[in-house]
């Protein structure tokens, strides 16, 4: 007996970890930093981390009530209704919950190329057709994070993914570019954005188009809008948080898609651990304004310092141009800093750089420079 067919299914490559690099150089794991999955320089919240050693005697308990306490609290904090609070287990489960919601066998999603592989994996789990759209940069040098890009490729898919800040580039669509793109989308399709990296930029989410809303970003000073029902948004603890470990996200739906999540989650679909630490890392304001604040210290100082081309970024990592991606980001783990290498993403001539605290932001660069000068 075998599995069934998963020829046109695709692996996930995660960046690689520093036990990983050091066990495969013989070296110690503290000559090591690591600045290629996008992680928290900081490490998690404080606050996260005396929740999760003051309740570690009491994971024997169903996590029922703790669930609901934090749907509550991101619906406050949010000012949605609990039911468009979707928790998961990591923003890859918010967006499985959906795929099962949404997709008949045979449906078509419309994801970005380059993208998070997942949104494609996820839609093939659960029986459907994957479509791309390009968003690799043109002539003008940037990535096409445009309505204009994504709807010359709609053929009327479920669901249209849409990632702001983009993962590998950095760049975001405009809260008029989401608008426009569900606007000339058929009733049926779901704009699902996906805002793993929404707390380090300035832009409004796009949660917006989810309630009423008038002039959110000051470019229609008249305008009003009612709330949509044709756009979900993905957010994760991962990033800003720092909980990756822990897998724990959410997805932010139409209030007619409320009653759903109960017909297609998991039983119990977060861990104890996680929705108590998610609860404290809420509250932690001082972590999440320390990091997202170094981020973008951490964002401009690349960007001013490395002797190469860069990509403006939203996000807590950057995007580098250094013409052989695999030979830079090896020579890189010889010094011992991982980055990202982006052929995975069809960019072999880039590597992901994560934001890391000052000193890990200065030896990247300091290494990196050193690197393409050889």
């Amino acid at each position: 007996m075998r599995p069934r067919d998963l020829s046109d299914h695709v692996e996930y490559r995660a960046g690689r970890g520093i036990e990983e690099v050091a066990r495969e150089l013989g070296r110690d794991p503290e000559e090591f930093v690591k600045l290629a999955s996008n992680e928290n320089m900081f490490g998690p919240s404080p606050a996260a981390v005396e929740t999760i050693e003051a309740s570690a005697s009491e994971v024997h308990h169903y996590p029922t009530a703790d669930q609901q306490d934090l749907t509550a609290a991101l619906a406050e904090a949010w000012d949605v209704a609990s039911e468009q609070v979707w928790l998961a287990n990591g923003g890859d489960g918010a967006l499985d919950y959906l795929s099962r919601a949404a997709l008949e066998p045979g449906d078509a999603v419309l994801v970005p190329d380059p993208g998070f592989a997942y949104y494609g994996m996820s839609a093939r789990f659960h029986h459907g057709e994957v479509r791309e759209y390009d968003v690799s940069p043109g002539d003008d040098g940037g990535f096409a994070l445009t309505a204009e890009r994504v709807l010359d490729a709609y053929d009327g898919e479920r669901i249209v993914y849409l990632t702001s800040p983009h993962n590998p580039s950095g760049g975001r669509f405009t809260l008029d570019a989401i608008e426009a793109i569900a606007d000339g989308t058929r009733e049926e399709t779901l704009v699902v954005v996906d805002e793993a990296y929404g707390e380090f930029t300035e832009a409004p989410s796009a949660l917006e188009l989810l309630r009423d809303r008038a002039d959110v970003d000051g470019s229609h000073p008249a305008a009003s809008h009612a709330p949509r029902d044709d756009v979900a948004v993905l957010r994760t603890f991962s990033k800003a948080y720092g909980l990756a470990g822990l897998r724990l996200g959410y997805a932010l739906v139409p209030e007619a898609w409320g009653d759903a999540y109960a017909r297609v989650n998991t039983p119990f679909a977060t861990s104890f651990i996680a929705c108590r630490a998610g609860l404290a890392a809420l509250d932690d304001v001082a972590h999440v304004e320390q990091t997202v604040e170094t981020a973008r210290w951490s964002r401009e100082y690349m960007a001013e310092h490395l002797n190469a081309p860069t990509y403006e970024s939203h996000a807590n990592f950057l995007l580098v141009e250094v013409g052989d991606a695999s030979a830079v980001a090896e020579a890189m783990q010889e010094r011992g800093v991982i980055v990202r290498d982006c052929s995975s993403f069809g960019l072999p001539g880039c590597v992901r750089i994560t934001c890391g605290t000052e000193a890990e932001t200065e030896r990247a660069v300091r290494e990196l420079n050193e690197v393409l000068a050889e």
